[in-house]
């Protein structure tokens, strides 16, 4: 069995306030070291759960910002690491591999998510709201979708109460949902300790790798829409080859094959971060 793990911080257990993950103010530098030390944790309580189950190959993808945060010196030799940014997939480079289940670890909610710690989609300074053939998604949802284009299941989410009712509404009730904290605001939580919560990691990866589950798969034609927090964002995005600007702040794009679709959601997003 070839297992694939995505994993961000904002989901990680401890973790509550977006200075806890931010690897660019130097203001927040002693408390995002932490951050990366409990992430590399929780992804090495992913792996050992994988292995449990018999997985014969893993790969781990950092998915949080610039995409170097898991510290390789720490991270369990089981598995392989790709880290850096950009990457052609971002937060699920590799996913195309050959693999026969995806991951989503210290996963967050989406953006507009009452009761959710740190929620927001991919940039919480651009985007409102995402929707894919009229469906509010996040982060999990863009990114299953992309793996169930490559017929890849995400078997397994972890990360607080909401991201887990936000994934059974999308995956179904056979998703594994690995609740590491609850959100008592968007950046306060009561959360397990992290050990009990790589505990939970580890028997609920396993849980879920033992049992069949089937990839997240769009139907075509796929339309993402993007909702945007200011005219200027969508200005920018709407430069993207082939999308509609529907209304002031939102822009469109439809294509048959999700990996197009994806592809300019990225560059959509991109460019409605350039100021």
């Amino acid at each position: 069995m070839r297992v694939f793990i995505s994993v961000d911080m904002e989901g990680v257990a401890g973790i509550v306030h977006e200075n806890q993950t931010n690897p660019d103010d130097p203001r927040c530098a002693a408390e995002y070291a932490r951050s990366c030390h409990l992430m590399t944790a929780e992804a090495n309580a992913a792996i050992e759960g994988a292995r449990d189950a018999g997985a014969t190959r893993i790969l781990v993808n950092d998915s949080h910002w610039h995409m170097r945060n898991i510290l390789a010196e720490e991270l369990d030799p089981a598995a392989e690491l790709s880290s850096g940014s950009p990457k052609p997939l971002s937060m699920m480079e590799g996913v195309n591999g050959g693999f026969d289940v995806a991951l989503c670890i210290g996963y967050h909610p989406r953006a507009g998510t009452q009761h959710a710690v740190i929620d927001h989609t991919y940039n919480a300074a651009v985007i409102a709201n995402v929707r894919l053939n009229g469906r509010a998604v996040g982060e999990l949802g863009i990114n299953a979708g992309l793996a169930g284009h490559y017929g890849v299941p995400v078997a397994a989410v972890s990360g607080d109460g909401a991201l887990a009712r936000e994934a059974r509404d999308l995956l179904g009730d056979g998703v594994e949902t690995i609740v590491v904290k609850e959100s008592l605001g968007r950046q306060a939580a009561r959360s397990l300790s992290p050990a009990e919560a790589r505990q939970r990691l580890r028997a609920g990866v396993a849980n879920a790798l033992r049992r069949t589950h089937k990839p997240f798969v769009l139907a075509a034609p796929i339309t993402l829409t993007v909702d945007f927090f200011r005219t200027h964002h969508a200005d920018m995005a709407e430069l993207v080859p082939g999308s509609i600007r529907p209304g002031p702040c939102a822009v469109l794009f439809t294509h048959d094959n999700y990996r197009e679709v994806f592809r300019a959601w990225r560059a959509m997003y991109n460019l409605a971060g350039v100021t």
